[in-house]
C-alpha cells in the first residue's frame, strides 16, 4: 500500500476516534509512530509545540505536521483533508437526525460516556509527553540506576513555568516564546 494512501487511512481513522479535541489526537499519533516510524515519539513532542505556538486547531496543525515530514506537501494536505473529513461527515449525519434524538436518554449516556474517553486519552497524551520530556526510562532499564531516569533541567524548567503562568497570568502565547528562548540559550 502507498505511504500516501496509508496515511490518509491513519490519519482518517484518527479523526474518526479521537473524541476531545486535538490532544486526544496523540495516543494515535504514538501508535501511528510506532507502527510506521514515519516520526519518532520526540518529533510529537516537536509536533505539540509547533502546533500550540500556530494558530489553528491544534489537531489539524499536528496532522498536517506529520503529513508534510512523511510525504511533503501533498502529504501534509492530505493528512490534514483525512484528519477533518470525519468530523464532516458525522456533523452532516448528526444534523439530519439530531432533533430526533435530542432527549433521548441512551444519547445522553452515550456522550456522557465520550467526556470520560476524552479525558483518558488526554490524559495518557499528557503522560507521553511527560515520559518525553521530563523522564529517560530508557536510561533507567539500560543502566538501572536513577542517575540519569530524570532530566533536571526540564523539570526545573517546567516547574518554573507552571508556577509562573498561575501567579502571573501572562498569555500563554509569552510563555512558548520564553520556553523557546530558554531551550535555544541552554540547549534542551
Amino acid at each position: 500500500m502507498s505511504t500516501l494512501l496509508q496515511l490518509c487511512i491513519q490519519f482518517f481513522k484518527t479523526g474518526l476516534f479521537a473524541v476531545g479535541g486535538g490532544l486526544a489526537t496523540l495516543p494515535f499519533l504514538y501508535e501511528i509512530s510506532d507502527r510506521f516510524g514515519w516520526f519518532s515519539h520526540a518529533d510529537i513532542a516537536d509536533m505539540i509545540a509547533i502546533s500550540e505556538s500556530t494558530p489553528g486547531a491544534i489537531g489539524i496543525n499536528m496532522s498536517t505536521y506529520a503529513g508534510y515530514t512523511t510525504a511533503g506537501v501533498i502529504g501534509g494536505i492530505l493528512a490534514s483533508l483525512s484528519l477533518s473529513a470525519p468530523c464532516v461527515i458525522v456533523i452532516l449525519i448528526i444534523a439530519r437526525i439530531l432533533d430526533k434524538f435530542r432527549n433521548n436518554p441512551m444519547v445522553e449516556n452515550a456522550f456522557y460516556g465520550l467526556r470520560a474517553a476524552s479525558v483518558a486519552m488526554i490524559s495518557a497524551a499528557g503522560l507521553n509527553v511527560v515520559k518525553t520530556s521530563l523522564v529517560h526510562p530508557d536510561v533507567l532499564a539500560e543502566t538501572g540506576s536513577f542517575a540519569g531516569f530524570f532530566d533536571p533541567k526540564a523539570i526545573i524548567l517546567a516547574v518554573i513555568l507552571v508556577i509562573a503562568m498561575r501567579k502571573l497570568k501572562w498569555n500563554p502565547i509569552a510563555f512558548l516564546v520564553i520556553s523557546a528562548v530558554i531551550g535555544i540559550v541552554f540547549r534542551f
